[in-house]
């Protein structure tokens, strides 16, 4: 098995491609270490000083560092060697029962504009973040404003507002007249480490 890498724009966060499957459909991000019962693979990669997260993606993996002082020279070898070996265990990425969360998935619920939102975000938004080793997930639409949730390399990344606001907002602006903004919403646990 030979492991790349490739840069994303977020310093802090790497992205790695096994060369296989990592998970049929979808991504799956996991915070901390608690996050990762579900997934074998990630709650391994914790295991290496220095990681964050770990965002799990169709055919990669991004992995983000504690902070800026610790070097990748330190923590790559041992990522790789994590990933090497688990792949040839043949265990599951994701345990059996384990449910991704597919929030553009279209629902009974959705309106036309939430549907063009969703089918937007899928099509054309999350496979060209994807490509940068992140992810954004839908979390609502109301009074005109789109409220998204950043994953991956994204998350802490220098470049992620206007990301959001040049990129993601202006392309949905083109499509759907209706959206008026587009504004990143972060999780309880989030906001308690951005205030730490």
């Amino acid at each position: 098995m030979f492991v790349q890498t490739q840069d994303t724009p977020n310093p802090n966060s790497l992205k790695f491609l096994p060369g296989c499957t990592v998970l049929e459909t979808g991504t799956m991000n996991f915070d901390s270490p608690r996050d990762a019962h579900c997934s074998p693979l990630a709650r391994q990669l914790f295991r290496v000083d220095g990681v964050k997260s770990v965002l799990l993606g169709p055919d990669f993996i991004t992995i983000s560092k504690i902070d800026a002082n610790i070097d990748w020279k330190v923590i790559k070898p041992d990522v790789f060697a994590t990933i090497m070996d688990f792949f040839t265990s043949g265990l599951p990425v994701v345990s059996e029962g384990s449910k991704q969360i597919e929030d553009t998935a279209p629902s009974d619920d959705d309106d036309e504009l939430v549907a063009m939102i969703k089918e937007l975000l899928d099509t054309r938004i999350r496979p060209t973040v994807q490509e940068d080793g992140g992810d954004v997930l839908y979390r609502g639409f109301e009074g005109g404003v789109v409220k998204l949730k950043l994953q991956g390399s994204c998350t802490s990344c220098p470049s992620s507002i206007i990301t959001l606001k040049s990129g993601i907002q202006n392309m949905l602006q083109f499509y759907i007249p209706e959206v008026e903004s587009v504004e990143q919403v972060k999780d309880d646990e989030e906001e308690e480490a951005a205030q730490v």
